[in-house]
């Protein structure tokens, strides 16, 4: 699964087919599930950037709890699962980032990877988003989920799954409302892992509450005393 990811730079300037979309925001260095993010959708008057909270839930949910347990959804099972079927066909996004973490097993304990491009170039994660009235808000809840895939050589090693990450022609695709579902599953495939490193990062970005560099600097265990 992807549980946390990183868009560190205030300038978010991203290309999706011919179209380029722009914003500003804060710097983040550990966004995690239930906190809202970038995503950007197709609208009426073209593309647009929103922030909608990480953990679908889908319109039909009796309640918002359901997003904790939907913050991914597998590449494989889009097209069946009730949660992702009609999101899959008619509400897709793309969640902008710059690198994600997935954790290492090391006998009783996890050592957290940090895993980036090694160009400058934004991550395009495919998404699917959903809104949902609530019985007590008057706004409706509008929430996203990360489709993972199998992972490549450089992520294979820590994880059995990573984001589907998407270029420029595909995002756009994938943004695209006449695109067929049997194209669409074509493009969640893993990235070729030519274009990608890995770095160990500090334990502390398993704590959702810290959101500052420390997140991504690399880590490297003091020596032994003894």
């Amino acid at each position: 699964m992807c549980g946390r990811y990183s868009l560190t730079r205030e300038s978010m300037e991203v290309e999706v087919g011919t179209q380029r979309v722009s914003r500003r925001g804060k710097p983040r260095y550990n966004i995690a599930p239930t906190q809202r993010a970038p995503v950007i959708r197709r609208k009426a008057a073209g593309l647009a950037v929103d922030d909608l909270r990480w953990g679908l839930v889908p319109e039909w949910s009796r309640d918002e709890a359901i997003g904790f347990s939907l913050i991914n959804a597998r590449s494989e099972t889009l097209a069946d699962k009730p949660a992702f079927r009609t999101a899959f066909r008619s509400r897709r996004c793309l969640i902008v980032a710059d690198g994600f973490y997935e954790w290492q097993v090391l006998g009783r304990s996890k050592q957290p990877w940090r895993f980036r491009r090694t160009d400058p170039d934004f991550l395009l994660f495919a998404g699917l988003w959903e809104s949902w009235s609530s019985p007590t808000e008057a706004a409706p809840l509008e929430s996203f989920t990360v489709i993972t895939t199998v992972p490549n050589s450089v992520v294979a090693p820590i994880h059995d799954r990573m984001p589907a990450c998407l270029d420029r022609e595909a995002a756009a695709l994938w943004l695209e409302p006449s695109s067929p579902v049997e194209l669409l599953q074509t493009l969640l495939r893993p990235s070729p892992e030519a274009d990608w490193s890995a770095y160990r990062v500090n334990p502390i970005v398993g704590q959702a509450r810290i959101d500052d560099p420390r997140c991504i600097e690399a880590f490297a265990e003091q020596p032994s005393l003894f």
